[in-house]
């Protein structure tokens, strides 16, 4: 599937190269790759916690939706691949 390319049956999970972690020093949750760190948000870090390759992406919003007066769904989806690009977030289809 193309990373430009993410649909609601899609089932994104964080890289086997990548690691999402709390960064003490920044106080804020980070994704490590061999490459880059990635300071998040914590909207971002709530995304990717997930993220596990079972739940598609409605799956992920609905969740979000719960724990949150406003989530736009497309804003989640550009999230994800704006990170999938950078070969942070394998996706599937669902």
């Amino acid at each position: 599937m193309s990373p430009t390319r993410i649909g609601s049956g899609t089932r994104p999970r964080i890289s086997r190269h990548v690691r999402l972690t709390f960064d003490q020093a920044r106080e804020r949750h980070v994704l490590l790759s061999p490459e880059t760190v990635v300071v998040l948000n914590a909207t971002g870090a709530a995304i990717l916690e997930l993220c596990d390759g079972e739940r598609t992406v409605a799956e992920l919003a609905a969740e979000l939706s719960a724990r949150y007066q406003r989530v736009v769904d497309e804003e989640v989806r550009s999230f994800l691949v704006r990170l999938a690009a950078r070969r942070m977030l394998e996706v599937a289809d669902g």
